[in-house]
């Protein structure tokens, strides 16, 4: 069975999850707390010389990180990815404008004040504006995407969608982001909440 480095709060961690339960993946949840120096150990560098999680592990021993990877990995030859070459296309483009636009400021913000330690937290008291601009931005190009159409590739629920939801549903923690701003947004994370075998993070 695939081991699943995890961070139970990390949004990264929970698209794995997410995939792996409605495509009926069964995996062993190896625990990760914040901050705890675990994925800087040499054992766990080994496999990940990145340091971070998650990681999925196969039984074979290769071992794949980035959470958008491992989903795009796993959801390959299923309905989870758009029918057309096109539309995969396009679903890797909002999986790229999630890691580049999205989660370094929804995410980040997240983490520093409801996760990160204080001291942390204040030493980069400075960034916090900036990441609340910018995270409200990337919002803001969803809630244009989505006024227009229910889901982000193919015009289906998609591996895009997942990759989204992830730090979208949970970014009101980070302080700056109202989601009662965005409808379509609201609307969009309803119907993703409405399928099948979805579970909360």
């Amino acid at each position: 069975m695939p081991i699943l480095h995890n961070m139970k709060p990390s949004g990264n961690c929970y698209k794995v999850r997410l995939i792996a339960h409605q495509l009926g993946i069964p995996l062993t949840l190896e625990e990760y707390e914040f901050n705890s120096g675990r994925t800087r150990q040499p054992s766990f560098l080994a496999k990940n010389p990145n340091g971070r999680v998650p990681l999925l592990e196969f039984d074979d021993g290769k071992a794949m990180a980035e959470s958008n990877a491992i989903i795009w990995y796993l959801t390959e030859g299923t309905k989870f990815q758009p029918e057309t070459k096109w539309d995969r296309g396009i679903a890797l483009q909002w999986m790229f404008f999630e890691q580049y636009s999205h989660e370094p400021y929804v995410a980040v913000l997240r983490r520093l004040l409801a996760h990160g330690p204080k001291e942390e937290t204040e030493a980069r008291r400075n960034e916090l504006p900036k990441l609340a601009e910018r995270g409200n931005a990337a919002l803001r190009v969803m809630e244009t995407h989505l006024a227009k159409n229910d889901w982000f590739a193919g015009g289906r629920y998609s591996v895009a969608d997942v990759a989204l939801y992830a730090y979208t549903h949970c970014a009101e923690e980070g302080g700056a982001f109202r989601l009662s701003n965005y409808p379509a947004i609201q609307k969009w994370m309803k119907r993703l909440e409405a399928q099948p075998k979805f579970i909360p993070m």
